[in-house]
């Protein structure tokens, strides 16, 4: 009798959880933490006028509409209960029914006027409050992009600088009701005053009642929305990271791998597992919302059963005439109706201006940040770069990602810089571009600090390829020309596209450099990785800039490709300085100079030649390169 031996597979080992993500300092707490209640409802006044404010500057027009219309609603549910108040003596006395409608009747032709004014008031104020949602909605999100564009570029790497921009988003989204929450809370306020003042005429007790029956429910929609942005505010970092992954996961650009390398499964776990945890989150709310709830329900009712109860004990105890009690019911119902609106929609307002903070919070932190160094602008080409003992440290890391370099540029020159992942290559060109402005040393264009000159006048002087570049979803041709001024002769867009070796590519497209580079849209085409990188050097040489910083720009390119644009930035070096950024150190060779970085240091500097020879860390480099 034989045994086989069962080779079991080992059981699977659970993936771990996503991290959690938490902060500490300014911008860890919850901003409505340590505000009060009466706060928070003080707060409505100030965002209606912020709120009027965004729709002033978007269409006056609409906004004189939409006030003219309030104006407008509020006469005419005057008119309404003073007609119908009128109404009532006739239709209630004695007589025959003919004549007691013939004396009530120009009164319900006041009524039947005033009804259809109202109405017709309410559906041009929809008219006018829809021309100013999507241009308000547009304002706003361009104005949130604007300011993540003209952002300091240090400002990405401090903590929960993306997370604040996530929490900006959801004011961009909120701004979609903001105009028809202000125009629905003025609107009732208007008629609940006109209902309260004639209420107050036939009967002064009904009034406090009423705004005891509809309190309760104001207070428990605030109290509601502050528990909604406590929820939002914790799931913020989760929701935002779950966001970037599922754009990750199901791009088609990262299709292949995502599938070659089995993440399918770990992937759906992850994303599962952020939105349960922000799930749990939100059901950890519900029981508070149920209570406050049940609470401002009990209270209101209270009152609300006190408020018909002493109507009625006016009307039988003869207090009040039966056709003015009747005129009470219907300013009763009307006041109710109108301080519901006003409550529910205060409650909106007071939830919008939430994420509005949020919104204008971090406008405000950006436009703090956005460039500020001087307005000096650049005189003649740029004829010497200078960087003197520059330092420059990233937020929240402990070591200096540039250490007291010293350089010093010249047009017409070639510089290489070399050395291992980390070593900070990219940080040094970023400092010389003025992208990143050092903490200590400064950075000189001609003799002036970049500390001192509008940025914009370096920057039209650049021409960068970084490590990681750009896939806009652009026609060809607006990819080559993005940042540039652009004639409608072509002929400059084929020379940069011929340069970096595509011509070929570009050509056998449906619509040549009309073709949208975007695989996903319908229509659209893609290029490979290292077509991508032709593109992207093709986008720096057709600037004919200054400055010419190329980041690793042949990596993905063949031997073909990264010859032509060698060979062509050797022959455009005299306009220009050049800096070439390679873990390919035989490229160096076409250098005039070429820089060796450790740890944020210069640790050599020189000739290729001369480097070679020197035995150090260049030499070492370069036989590890070599040994294949």
């Amino acid at each position: 009798m034989t045994s086989t031996a069962v080779h079991e597979k080992p059981e699977a080992v659970p993936p771990p959880p996503p991290a959690e993500i938490t902060y500490t300092g300014r911008y860890s707490v919850n901003p409505l933490a340590e505000v009060s209640f009466r706060r928070m409802c003080a707060q409505i006044p100030a965002v209606l006028g912020r709120i009027g404010r965004l729709a002033w500057r978007t269409d006056r027009r609409a906004v004189q509409i939409l006030l003219g219309c309030q104006v407008v609603t509020g006469v005419a549910a005057a008119v309404l209960l003073t007609a119908t108040a009128r109404a009532m003596g006739p239709l209630l006395g004695a007589g025959p029914v003919a004549e007691r409608l013939h004396g009530a009747l120009p009164a319900l032709l006041v009524m039947a006027l005033a009804a259809a004014l109202g109405r017709g008031a309410g559906a041009v104020a929809t008219y006018a409050e829809r021309r100013i949602t999507p241009r308000l909605v547009t304002e706003t999100d361009s104005a949130l992009v604007e300011a993540v564009c003209r952002v300091e570029a240090a400002a990405y790497a401090e903590d929960g600088f993306v997370d604040r921009q996530e929490a900006a988003e959801m004011g961009v989204i909120r701004a979609q009701f903001m105009v028809a929450d202000a125009q629905r809370f003025s609107s009732a306020l208007i008629r609940m005053v006109t209902a309260a003042g004639v209420l107050s005429v036939l009967n002064v007790l009904m009034l406090p009642l009423l705004l005891l029956a509809v309190l309760p429910a104001g207070a428990g929609a605030v109290l509601t929305a502050r528990v909604d942005y406590e929820i939002h505010y914790a799931n913020i970092a989760d929701r935002n990271v779950r966001g970037m992954m599922r754009w990750w996961a199901t791009t088609s650009k990262y299709a292949d791998e995502v599938r070659a390398n089995s993440m399918t499964d770990y992937l759906v776990f992850w994303y599962r597992s952020l939105s349960d945890r922000c799930d749990r989150r939100t059901l950890a709310g519900t029981p508070r919302t149920l209570r406050i709830a049940l609470l401002s329900s009990l209270a209101g009712g209270v009152f609300l059963v006190a408020a018909w109860g002493a109507l009625g004990w006016l009307a039988v105890t003869g207090r009040v005439d039966l056709a003015v009690a009747a005129t009470a019911v219907i300013a009763v119902q009307t006041t109710l109706a109108a301080l519901s609106g006003v409550v529910v929609s205060g409650a909106a307002v007071f939830h919008t201006s939430l994420y509005l903070s949020d919104m204008q919070a971090f406008l405000d932190d950006a436009v703090a940040r956005a460039p500020r160094r001087g307005r000096a602008a650049l005189t003649g080409p740029a004829e010497e770069i200078r960087v003197e003992e520059v330092v420059y440290r990233y937020p929240g890391r402990s070591r200096p990602a540039v250490d007291g370099v010293s350089l010093t540029l010249r047009r017409g020159q070639i510089l290489a810089i070399v050395g291992a992942n980390g070593s900070g290559k990219s940080t040094l060109t970023r400092l010389l571009t003025g992208v990143y402005l050092p903490d200590r040393g400064r950075v000189t264009w001609n003799g002036t600090d970049l500390a001192d000159i509008d940025p914009g006048t370096v920057w039209a002087r650049t021409g960068l390829v970084p490590q990681i570049f750009a896939q806009w979803p652009l026609r060809v041709r607006e990819n080559v020309t993005l940042g540039q001024p652009r004639t409608h002769d072509d002929g400059p867009v084929w020379e940069a596209v011929d340069v970096a070796g595509l011509r070929e590519a570009v050509e056998e497209l449906p619509a040549g450099l009309d073709t949208l580079l975007a695989r996903d849209v319908f229509g659209g085409s893609e290029f490979s990785g290292g077509q991508w990188q032709r593109v992207a050097c093709a986008r720096a040489l057709y600037r004919r800039s200054e400055l010419l910083i190329l980041d690793e720009p042949t990596s993905q390119m063949d031997p073909r490709g990264e010859h032509r644009i060698f060979e062509r930035i050797k022959a455009v070096a005299a306009d220009r300085v050049t800096i070439v950024v390679t873990h390919r150190l035989e490229n160096t060779r076409l250098a005039d100079h070429v820089v060796v970085m450790e740890h944020g240091r210069v640790t050599e500097q020189g000739h290729y030649d001369d480097l070679v020879r020197a035995d150090g860390t260049f030499a070492e480099l370069l036989a590890l390169s070599q040994d294949r």
